[in-house]
């Protein structure tokens, strides 16, 4: 690897260690009156981001296995989706359609690098196909309801995914695929970090929820402490130069739009499960969280930070 490529690799390697470090912290700070379970969810992250982080090394070697990569993330990620959003028999063969034609298009799309293409095919061509085929099925029964959760479902765990490694394929002056490599990782690692920084923030100082009824751990001060982090993470990143950004305000806005947005996701996706009542969206072994409760965060963040960058390189 590059001389840019080994700093960056560094860099992860310190910044996951830290969010280690605060979890195991917080663990032994008894006096302050913390919630064990919480804190114990929170070491589990980190250990997930560890594994994810390693997985993404991929990214270096090869980008057709990265995008396969995150398309069977998609896949796993929209089979918990629809599981926990129930469908009618009547959806089965949409369904179908959905799991086995758009998701494998889409990535063969951003593979190919169509970007006029996959940046419509699934909110344009889908979007009308899915409730055409649910009505040519004959069944009335909350329709809207039903093509509601299929169109959601696709468009957060298929269309905003996609754009992650997308950003592998962003054309710029002087950007190579190391180049681009490290923003895939800065994107993934970011999105992660941010929970690790907003969720020390409201422990620590946090006093006003934003949403009590969605999700009782998200705060005010957590939200604008770990965005304001972030964004000097960014900056600190472009400093040491491990980002291919020109310019030190670039990093930082496009490092706070991840963090950000990686907010808006986490806050989404927990509305959407209070309204589901259940904990998690993990299928496969009760009690365990789910792909999309690791990537709720990397779902809304990927497409605002493909256009942010992508602006900010070719501008």
């Amino acid at each position: 690897m590059s001389q840019e490529n080994w700093a960056f690799a560094a860099t992860v390697v310190v910044l996951l260690g830290m969010a280690t470090l605060v979890g195991r912290a917080l663990g032994r700070q008894t006096q302050l009156g913390l919630n064990p379970a919480a804190i114990a969810a929170f070491n589990r992250r980190v250990r997930a981001w560890w594994v994810i982080c390693a997985a993404l090394s991929v990214a270096l070697l090869s980008k057709w296995l990265t995008v396969m990569l995150f398309g069977l993330v998609s896949f796993a990620a929209l089979r918990e989706f629809i599981t926990l959003t129930p469908t009618r028999l009547s959806d089965h063969r949409a369904l179908f359609w959905v799991f086995f034609f758009f998701l494998p298009l889409q990535y063969l799309l951003v593979w190919r690098n169509a970007y006029p293409l996959f940046s419509v095919m699934i909110p344009v061509f889908a979007f009308v196909f899915v409730p055409m085929r649910v009505a040519i099925a004959g069944d009335p029964k909350r329709f809207l309801e039903r093509v509601a959760k299929i169109q959601t479902g696709m468009l957060i765990c298929v269309y905003c995914l996609s754009y992650a490694p997308a950003v592998l394929y962003l054309e710029a002056p002087g950007l190579t695929h190391s180049g681009a490599a490290r923003l895939l990782f800065l994107l993934v690692l970011l999105s992660l970090l941010s929970e690790a920084v907003q969720f020390a923030w409201s422990r620590l100082y946090g006093r006003h929820v934003i949403a009590p009824q969605i999700n009782q751990s998200r705060t005010w001060e957590g939200f604008l402490g770990s965005s304001a982090t972030i964004g000097l993470v960014g900056a600190a990143l472009y400093q040491i130069g491990a980002t291919p950004f020109t310019k030190l305000w670039h990093a930082a806005a496009a490092s706070m739009l991840v963090a950000v947005m990686g907010f808006a996701g986490s806050m989404t996706m927990s509305a959407i499960k209070r309204d589901r009542r259940v904990q998690d969206y993990g299928v496969l072994t009760e009690g365990q969280p789910g792909v999309l409760d690791r990537a709720d965060a990397l779902c809304f963040a990927a497409p605002v930070f493909y256009h942010a960058v992508r602006w900010f390189l070719q501008g």
